[in-house]
């Protein structure tokens, strides 16, 4: 419904001259046709697929759908900017050759790249907690098992 609707057509009307639409805009169309409704769209889906991109690259270092969550703002602003649309497709033609060159690796190659991805994932959570927070993961793993 919001942006969805059918393509608005035009036709000169008979006796102005002008262009007039024959059938109804969607709800995006209506805010483009107007100079400041296109600038205030472009402002409104930038500041929030923005927000939702470095939500996201907050969120990579940790368990989750960070990655995901980037993709999702780069295709929010991809929706008003060429150049989100073409980093998108770049992007999404990247991850799928990775995985189709991770697809024909034999059973050995997948499960080493899983380890050194959980291994990198670990990495960057420990060193976020021990540089923002100060606490040694390590550390408290030792004491909890009481080999500290």
């Amino acid at each position: 419904m919001w942006g969805v609707g059918r393509m608005a057509t035009t036709e000169e009307h008979g006796d102005t001259g002008k262009v007039v639409l024959t059938e109804e805009m969607g709800f995006l169309d209506r805010i483009r046709a107007t100079p400041a409704g296109r600038l205030t769209l472009k402002i409104v889906v930038g500041v929030l697929g923005t927000a939702i991109i470095v939500t996201g690259l907050i969120m990579v270092p940790f368990p989750g759908p960070g990655w995901l969550v980037v993709f999702a703002g780069l295709a929010v602003l991809a929706t008003e900017f060429a150049w989100a649309s073409r980093l998108l497709q770049i992007a999404k033609e990247k991850v799928m050759a990775a995985t189709d060159w991770l697809k024909r690796q034999n059973w050995v190659v997948r499960i080493v790249v899983g380890a050194l991805t959980l291994l990198v994932a670990a990495a960057i959570v420990w060193a976020t907690v021990k540089f923002t927070l100060g606490i040694d993961l390590i550390e408290k793993a030792r004491e909890l098992l009481g080999r500290g």
